[in-house]
């Protein structure tokens, strides 16, 4: 390990040892597993994690995160929330991620602090600086602390990291919640955030990475990186046949490639 990754990582345990004691948000993907892999070893039964479960996350991504406690021995809380009766969250405005965030972490927060965890960590990167993320102004607000963006930990050191530690997630595709795949102005239903779950599952199945799913009213748009265009475009019979029986009635493939948070670029300059 480079010099530098390494003063990172120690930056990363001094400061999970000051916490003492605290619950971490685990959704079970790149991030939040290596936060809680870290913490977990350093602080022993001292770290809990706790897991949101909503219509926005995928149950595949639940069933990832449950093995990982039960095969690491880690206390897991389930935080449940219908953020569909959430105005804030079900209209979709475009600081959607503010509101479903605040109302998911003073959730996640007090059900860890009844507990006996006071203190509740989640998983922003030094990467996550970059774009547009209302999501981190109610991290802010709560109090909730980010190891690895005072570590300045980035996506790519987090995945070394993670790789050295020996988990299965340091090359796994990033993830996100499915309602940042729905067109911000466009109601979120519990329908909508099905078929993307879906959507998505048939195209990993094909071999696909790195991958999205975004909604246009009932118009698709595939975002893949380029060097998969060809499986895409070689599986393109039974991906129009599998989208339109799910309820698109338009199916694309972006040519511009996969970019998160790419739906960003409709909100006004």
């Amino acid at each position: 390990m480079d010099t530098q990754l390494e003063a990172k990582y120690t930056a990363l345990q001094r400061r999970l040892r000051q916490l003492g004691r605290a619950a971490v948000a685990f959704s079970g993907g790149v991030d939040s597993t290596f936060l809680l892999k870290a913490a977990h070893d350093l602080l022993g039964d001292r770290v809990v994690a706790v897991t949101a479960d909503t219509a926005a996350v995928p149950r595949q991504e639940l069933e990832i995160a449950a093995a990982f406690c039960r095969r690491e021995g880690i206390v897991q809380l389930l935080y449940t929330a219908d953020l569909l009766n959430t105005p804030a969250f079900q209209t979709n405005p475009p600081d959607r991620c503010y509101h479903c965030k605040k109302a998911l972490f003073t959730g996640m927060a007090a059900l860890a602090e009844a507990e006996g965890f006071p203190t509740l960590a989640e998983g922003s990167n030094a990467d996550d600086t970059g774009d547009y993320r209302p999501g981190m102004a109610a991290v802010r607000e709560l109090g909730a602390v980010s190891p690895l963006l005072e570590a300045r930990l980035t996506k790519a050191d987090i995945r070394t990291l993670s790789r050295r530690l020996g988990l299965s997630t340091w090359n796994r595709p990033s993830a996100a919640c499915l309602a940042s795949r729905i067109c911000y102005g466009e109601p979120i239903t519990r329908e909508k955030l099905s078929l993307v779950e879906q959507a998505e599952a048939f195209l990993t199945g094909l071999g696909l990475g790195q991958l999205r799913v975004r909604l246009h009213g009932a118009l698709a748009r595939i975002e893949v990186l380029p060097d998969q265009f060809s499986t895409v475009l070689a599986h393109r019979d039974a991906i129009v046949q599998t989208f339109l029986a799910l309820g698109c009635s338009y199916v694309t493939l972006d040519l511009t490639g996969y970019q998160t948070g790419s739906l960003n670029r409709l909100l006004p300059k």
